[in-house]
């Protein structure tokens, strides 16, 4: 169970951040895979997949895996001009959510993570989202990018649907993939992000590097809000 994973670890954590639970943003373009990712991250169905073109998650929605980590699945962008200005206000609202300790107010969401597809369908939306809604009001050293749908990286070919894993000619593509969007991302937006891992939530591959990635990238104090 995800809910137990490394939970000591995550635990301590937040007894030197000095908070409970870590919030985690879970955003992305419409069609990554954001609801996928914590329905496999929850090893349940807590929140529902968009199976047509029309996008499932619509609102704002929380989930505790545990008593000390919770996740908020966020509307994707990618929708049409009217749509992705309401999204965009919704996500930037809640990075602007705020708790009261001592007379001081920080941030609530401590950390973003960005969903990006495995097929690279809609990077521009996914700069975009970076560029005009998380950058300028979150701190870049608590943003993250993970590749979903490792899967369909190459249209199917060289998955094991047998052992649900990459052969070694895809794992080597998610690889360079991974380096690539971290290029690409740096260049198009200015934020020096962490190397990205790549996992699939619909066949439960590498979820366990996705829990990796947050918990060893925790930071080490409450958010300060930016002032715009």
């Amino acid at each position: 169970m995800y809910s137990d994973y490394r939970l000591a670890d995550l635990t301590q954590k937040m007894k030197i951040m000095q908070i409970r639970p870590l919030d985690v943003m879970v955003t992305g373009v419409t069609g990554a895979g954001k609801s996928t990712t914590l329905n496999s991250l929850f090893e349940k169905c807590v929140a529902k997949v968009g199976n047509g073109v029309e996008p499932e998650t619509m609102n704002l929605t929380s989930y505790m895996l545990n008593d000390v980590a919770r996740f908020w699945d966020t509307p994707g962008l990618g929708d049409g001009v009217e749509r992705d200005r309401i999204h965009a206000k919704k996500i930037v609202d809640l990075l602007y959510k705020t708790y009261n300790v001592d007379g001081k107010y920080y941030g609530w969401i401590d950390m973003v993570l960005i969903i990006v597809e495995g097929i690279n369908r809609d990077m521009g939306s996914t700069y975009r989202l970076l560029n005009e809604i998380i950058v300028p009001n979150f701190q870049r050293d608590r943003i993250l990018v993970a590749i979903n749908q490792s899967d369909v990286a190459m249209k199917g070919r060289h998955w094991d649907s047998y052992y649900n894993r990459p052969d070694d000619v895809l794992e080597n593509f998610l690889n360079e993939q991974a380096l690539s969007i971290q290029r690409r991302v740096r260049e198009a937006t200015g934020v020096n992000i962490i190397k990205p891992v790549y996992y699939s939530g619909e066949y439960n591959y590498n979820v366990n590097k996705l829990m990796d990635l947050i918990i060893d990238n925790i930071p080490t104090q409450r958010r300060d809000l930016i002032t715009l």
